[in-house]
């Protein structure tokens, strides 16, 4: 999935489904396994920060999107300050990317 797309996805489910926003949200619903997807920035400093989303994300067979920049997540997830990551517990009408 492109970087685009992954921004897209989470526009839309947050206007249409169930989205969360930050790590320790992210972590929670990973480590649940209620997360449909989760989102995280690449530009994270320090990288510790969301070294992990993607390994507990393969564990628990969740997808897992990387984007270049947290500005452009926190837009898309509603915010106007940047965010680490977003988990999204309802597509919405986004199910059909998911499928992607």
């Amino acid at each position: 999935m492109t970087d685009h797309k992954g921004y897209e996805l989470v526009e839309i489910a947050r206007k249409s489904g169930k989205i969360k926003k930050g790590t320790n949200e992210v972590t929670k619903f990973l480590e649940r396994g209620t997360a449909l997807a989760v989102v995280y920035a690449g530009d994270v400093n320090p990288k510790e920060i969301v070294m992990h989303l993607p390994l507990l994300a393969k564990e628990k067979g969740i997808l897992c999107i990387e984007v270049p920049n947290k500005e452009e997540l926190g837009a898309a997830a509603g915010l106007t300050k940047p965010t680490a990551a977003v988990v999204i517990l309802d597509a919405g009408d986004a199910k059909s990317m998911l499928k992607e």
